[in-house]
């Protein structure tokens, strides 16, 4: 699991304070890079190699508001590796209140943007990471 903390910008939130439902998909996205880093395979490295991730798929359960200045701890995991995508799931909390989860599907693709297989290397990261998530 990775995990990182979001402080909640005034630009995010609308007049009562409270974050737009919309950032909570960046915010996961942020957790999701992070995941990759700490694997050793940032985004940029990954583009520069000819390897692009897109996003076929999101979806976010709303249980609870983020407001201004609020710290979002965004904990990010794997639940699923294929051949050719990457299923990460998201709990987002503030203190111990659980505002949201979520999940995104990736798909890797070449630099034509067609479907293509994930590079043996991070493939073996991803599994290796997916078998030590909690309750594995």
């Amino acid at each position: 699991m990775t995990v990182t903390t979001i402080r909640v910008r005034y630009a995010e939130t609308d007049r009562q304070g409270v974050a737009y439902h919309g950032h909570y998909f960046v915010w996961m996205e942020i957790g999701r890079t992070a995941l990759l880093e700490e694997l050793g395979f940032p985004y940029r490295r990954l583009e520069e190699e000819g390897l692009f991730f897109s996003v076929v798929a999101a979806s976010c359960r709303y249980g609870g508001q983020a407001l201004y200045d609020d710290r979002v701890e965004v904990r990010t995991t794997l639940t699923e590796v294929r051949s050719r995508a990457a299923v990460f799931g998201y709990e987002l909390s503030v203190g111990e209140r659980r505002i949201a989860s979520g999940e995104t599907t990736l798909i890797a693709l070449d630099g034509e943007r067609r479907p293509r297989r994930i590079p043996d290397s991070l493939a073996r990261a991803l599994r290796a990471r997916l078998q030590s998530e909690p309750g594995r």
